[in-house]
């Protein structure tokens, strides 16, 4: 029926990945398990005694180059995003995710591996009416010339744009519907990118200690130095457009307007959704219709959507 209720997802079972932080250089073991409805996404450490820290936007701090939670007595794990935005793009609602360490896995960088698992592992419906973040008006965060901003419609889209010196990468824009499975047939294989000349430095502040040339598109100049080269022509907008979700997963819902970001990061991203709950005049809580979750990710997701990056 058109007007009936559109329901929350959790996983049928459970999917685990072994790997290494990209920042920390640490091995974990991951697993994201079925969740109750209304649960949320929320991270347990297993290895400090089972603390929990939901994926929200408020449990956000700052830190350099990745999305970190932290909970109240200071545990935290960091490079979310990739898994965020897997789990947003497959329109998983509620899990648990379990993990032995304070860095959620690289694997090849992208998100297509945690897409592969948790397409694996199923979806399933649960008696509960989904709830979307409808924004209403719009708003906007700057720093310096990178801006964020989220204004109303009547879907899910992300605009972005990145200007960088090296030839490799250059000025790079897109933008995307998000709904139907847009996620993983056109952003998930897209991997995190560096300069060359960044490697050094991150690695002198203690940050990108696992990072291979397998694990990230690493440039120089006009060169991309990874083996295989690109995946796309515009990998690295398409890269920064996977954290994009990511990180407004962290709302707590779906959100159901237009995100657009210039030269935009995680931290500025935080920022954004920060102003957005900030302004009660600004959002709204709705269940979600029919009509409405065609326009959200993962809603009519189907498995040959995952072809493009089996």
């Amino acid at each position: 029926m058109a007007d009936r209720p559109i329901l929350q997802t959790t996983l049928k079972s459970s999917a685990t990945f072994i790997g290494t932080g990209l920042h920390s250089g640490r091995p974990a073991r991951l697993a994201i398990h079925p969740a109750a409805a209304d649960h949320g996404i929320v991270f347990r450490r297993t290895d400090l005694g089972g603390v929990e820290i939901p994926a929200l936007w408020n449990r956000v701090c700052q830190s350099p180059l990745n999305t970190r939670i932290e909970s109240e007595c200071g545990a935290f794990v960091q490079t979310i995003e990739h898994l965020m935005a897997a789990l947003a793009g497959c329109g998983v609602h509620n899990a648990l995710v379990e993990i032995d360490g304070p860095e959620v896995p690289i694997l090849d960088g992208s998100a297509a591996a945690f897409v592969r698992g948790i397409l694996a592992a199923g979806l399933h419906r649960q008696p509960q009416p989904l709830r979307l973040i409808e924004v209403l008006r719009p708003v906007e965060v700057r720093r310096g010339l990178a801006t964020a901003r989220l204004q109303p419609a009547t879907e899910f889209r992300i605009r972005f744009s990145i200007d960088f010196d090296e030839p490799a990468i250059g000025k790079q824009s897109r933008e995307l519907n998000m709904a139907n499975g847009a996620f993983v047939r056109e952003l998930c294989d897209s991997r995190t990118f560096c300069r060359q000349s960044d490697v050094e430095s991150m690695r002198e502040q203690g940050l990108a200690l696992g990072g291979t040339l397998q694990n990230a598109v690493v440039v120089d100049g006009d060169q991309v130095l990874s083996p295989g080269g690109l995946r796309h022509a515009d990998e690295a907008v398409r890269h920064k457009m996977l954290d994009a979700l990511g990180d407004l997963a962290t709302a707590g819902a779906p959100i159901l307007g237009i995100y657009s970001g210039n030269r935009a990061g995680h931290s500025l991203t935080n920022e954004l959704l920060r102003a957005l709950f900030a302004d009660p005049q600004a959002w709204r809580l709705t269940e979600c219709d029919a009509a409405t979750a065609r326009q959200l990710p993962g809603v009519g997701l189907r498995a040959a959507d995952l072809a493009a990056v089996a």
